[in-house]
């Protein structure tokens, strides 16, 4: 692939330092999670886009608690059998952490509840629907667990603008996720999205991720995302596995970003319609421009 060899790990490249947190959003962000005792995957998940975002007072709120009942290799979320107990008021702080912060674009996103008996799909689509109802006019996307049938139902009436789900890596490696979660899985779950998008004749983007770094090949790169289009994926972001910290599994490799242009070259080939591939990119990173990209 063009864009010169990876980097093996060790030291991070340039291309991957991150500026120090500061300024009057940092702090005004802070304040506000801490007194509407939300939760934000910028901290649970060590993202390293933190200080931008934040700085930017745009943020990719958690529901469903902070704590994780699948036990993934490569994430530093709080782990146990059973959540933290679901806070009733979160969908309305949420809806009126939005206003306050007069965001025009919401992600919303959520820890695995396999110990709740919709596994938390209803109280995720009630936030969607208080904060659609609080804030007219707001863009929302939503970063899903891997729903089935039935319980992706209530996610999908409450019409999010952009429904992500996040394959991850290739297929050979799926085995650092939860024995839980699976290829088949989270493309089942990424194909009823697209499917209802499709029968609703439009509504929700379908959008997917993956991580790099980690030892995957090119081809493996190619397969996946052939797999993607397969089912109705229409975005896709690609990213650097990044160790949060020494628990997890260590980074192979650091991909160049020229290297991360070449890959989205072939995306945009294959059918995606939007497509963000850099280094520091995540799931939710730029989502807001991603989407405007799309609808135009």
């Amino acid at each position: 692939m063009s864009g010169g060899p990876p980097v093996a790990a060790g030291r991070k490249p340039d291309w991957l330092k991150i500026k120090v947190p500061s300024g009057e959003n940092w702090l005004k962000m802070t304040e506000l999670l801490e007194r509407r005792g939300l939760t934000t995957v910028c901290d649970a998940a060590r993202c390293p886009n933190k200080a931008e975002c934040w700085g930017e007072a745009t943020a990719t709120f958690m529901v469903l608690g902070a704590t994780c009942t699948r036990n993934c290799r490569f994430c530093a979320c709080t782990r146990s059998r059973k959540g933290d107990a679901v806070n009733p008021k979160e969908p309305t702080e949420l809806a009126e952490a939005v206003a306050e912060l007069e965001l025009k674009y919401v992600v919303i996103t959520s820890v695995d509840r396999d110990d709740l008996p919709d596994r938390g799909a209803a109280h995720f689509a009630a936030c969607i629907r208080e904060v659609k109802a609080r804030n007219p006019g707001v863009g929302i996307e939503v970063l899903i667990p891997d729903y089935r049938e039935g319980e992706i139902s209530p996610l999908l009436k409450a019409g999010p603008d952009v429904i992500a789900h996040n394959l991850e890596v290739v297929e050979r490696l799926q085995g650092i996720r939860d024995v839980r979660a699976s290829w088949a899985a989270s493309l089942h779950t990424l194909r009823l999205a697209a499917e209802h998008r499709v029968a609703r004749g439009g509504g929700s983007l379908v959008k997917s991720s993956l991580m790099l770094g980690l030892g995957e090949t090119e081809s493996e790169v190619h397969a996946a995302m052939d797999a993607l289009v397969g089912v109705g994926c229409k975005a896709l972001v690609l990213g650097q596995y990044l160790q949060p910290t020494a628990e997890q599994l260590p980074v192979v490799e650091y991909l160049t970003p020229e290297a991360f242009e070449a890959y989205a070259e072939v995306a945009r080939s294959k059918g995606f319609e939007s497509v963000v591939s850099a280094p520091l990119a995540r799931t939710s990173y730029h989502a807001r421009e991603a989407f405007v990209s799309h609808v135009k």
